[in-house]
């Protein structure tokens, strides 16, 4: 009897089924379909990268031994990902992938085990002069205008971002700077907007970067005298993206080439697109001259999506995924996850995952059962705003007063409250904690510290503060 890759799927489908719940058997195996028998390879095609993904993750073994059983040792798995634009738009395209393009259909091979092949990032120092130097992007396709949901939360940052991306370098948006909390789509933004240009200018030279790697190779370029390199490196590049911006804080010497380079660019025509957590006006240990150039073009802020935008977005990640599920559910998971997109995905990936592996329908029971255990162990960032704030609230005092220069006692007991707090939750160094609290040194942050810490033993009502606080910022 001759064998199809009909045939060979089945009998693994079998093996399979009688090796995991049934559940997770629908969810994960019912949606595959075979396509096509190559000697010792089965191309299987999976609905979406998540599903291979989970797939690679969680079931890799019994692939492989359902595989070898009907092929033999030397059997092989690939994969055709088909994948949906985005919600609502029933046009498929085939997944782009690191070896093939989207206008035709090449499957992916994965082998036991898979790994890695993500790109490296190239050395940035370079000759100068060479002419068609290749550059790594450093973009990911999958953060592209099509799966960034529009919403009044986000619409004057996508609209400008799109703008820039039909005309980059073109448009008053020069810089444009998104900035927003954490998981609002600052970083998938500014990959959305790299990925459009490509597509419309592939002769320009797009680079994402983080500001935390700009920082490293800047570093390195002056251990090994290459500054000039380093700098003329980024001065060829079209359009540059910074991911966290608020990173340069306290750096000068990155600030001050930054500053060079983004000149350089700016003046020649070319775009500059950064983000950061927070508005120029907030951003603190920043060179003013670097601040007033982030104020030159757009700044542009996400918000915390509404309701609808948050539905939109759980139907896109489902869609986009290929699961289905009941309206209601959505409903209720877009209900109580107000915070960010982050977050909702992370809900609605492990609601899946949960009814999948514990074999359960998929009710408004268990909704609430994992989005209440989700929620309360999403720990809330804590920035050093928000603990002045807090200081200040407790003790009723304006935050002007908390960073004045008075030494009234019960003033100066806040501030030192506020950065003994502020060292204890985030990783800003004394430096940076002393400049945002008053414009102090570290050695004024670190006495601050060593004061609370001798108070806590000796006086009750101080120890009272500090539990009172602590307890405010932990809930």
């Amino acid at each position: 009897m001759t064998r199809t890759a009909q045939s060979v799927w089945e009998n693994c489908l079998d093996f399979i089924k009688d090796n995991i719940q049934d559940q997770a058997f629908k969810t994960w195996f019912e949606p595959i379909k075979s396509v096509e028998l190559t000697d010792n390879a089965l191309y299987i095609q999976v609905p979406s990268k998540f599903f291979y993904e989970w797939l690679e993750e969680h079931y890799v073994k019994l692939l492989k031994v359902a595989l070898t059983k009907e092929l033999g040792p030397s059997a092989k798995l690939l994969y055709k990902i088909k994948m949906e634009n985005t919600y609502g738009n029933n046009v498929p395209y085939t997944e782009q992938l690191p070896s093939s393009q989207r206008s035709s259909v090449k499957p992916q091979e994965v082998d036991f085990p898979v790994t890695n092949k993500s790109a490296e990032l190239r050395n940035p120092f370079v000759i100068p002069g060479i002419r068609n130097l290749k550059i790594e992007s450093q973009l990911n396709p999958n953060y592209n205008f099509d799966n960034f949901l529009e919403g009044d939360s986000n619409r004057l940052a996508r609209s400008a971002g799109m703008a820039v991306a039909n005309k980059p370098g073109g448009t008053s948006f020069n810089p444009l700077l998104i900035f927003g909390g954490v998981g609002l789509g600052k970083t998938h933004l500014a990959h959305a907007i790299g990925v459009e240009i490509k597509d419309k200018y592939p002769e320009k030279t797009v680079l994402y970067i983080s500001a935390e790697i700009f920082t490293q190779q800047y570093i390195d370029s002056v251990k090994k005298n290459t500054r000039n390199d380093f700098i003329h490196f980024y001065q060829l590049i079209d359009v540059l993206i910074i991911d966290d911006v608020q990173f340069l804080s306290g750096k000068s010497g990155t600030q001050d080439v930054f500053f060079h380079i983004f000149n350089h660019l700016h003046q020649n025509g070319k775009q500059v697109i950064l983000t950061s957590d927070k508005a120029p006006i907030d951003m603190q240990d920043i060179e003013q001259r670097l601040l007033s150039r982030f104020k030159w073009g757009l700044s542009a802020e996400l918000h915390q999506p509404d309701y609808e935008t948050r539905v939109s977005i759980l139907k896109n990640i489902l869609y986009r995924d290929g699961v289905d599920m009941p309206d209601e559910i959505i409903e209720y998971v877009a209900k109580n996850i107000k915070s960010n997109v982050r977050e909702l995905e992370g809900a609605i990936i492990s609601l899946i995952a949960q009814s999948s592996f514990n074999k359960r329908e998929i009710t408004v029971e268990l909704a609430k059962q994992i989005v209440e255990k989700f929620v309360k162990n999403v720990k809330r960032e804590i920035s050093i705003d928000y603990i002045q704030k807090v200081v200040s609230d407790y003790f009723q005092l304006d935050l002007d007063i908390l960073q004045s220069k008075t030494r009234k006692r019960h003033v100066v007991q806040a501030r030192q409250l506020a950065m003994f707090f502020a060292k204890k939750y985030t990783k800003n160094s004394l430096a940076n904690i002393g400049s945002q609290i008053g414009d102090r040194d570290h050695a004024t942050v670190l006495h601050a510290c060593k004061t609370v810490d001798n108070l806590v033993s000796t006086d009750k009502q101080f120890k009272k503060f500090v539990e009172d606080i602590n307890k405010k910022l932990s809930l």
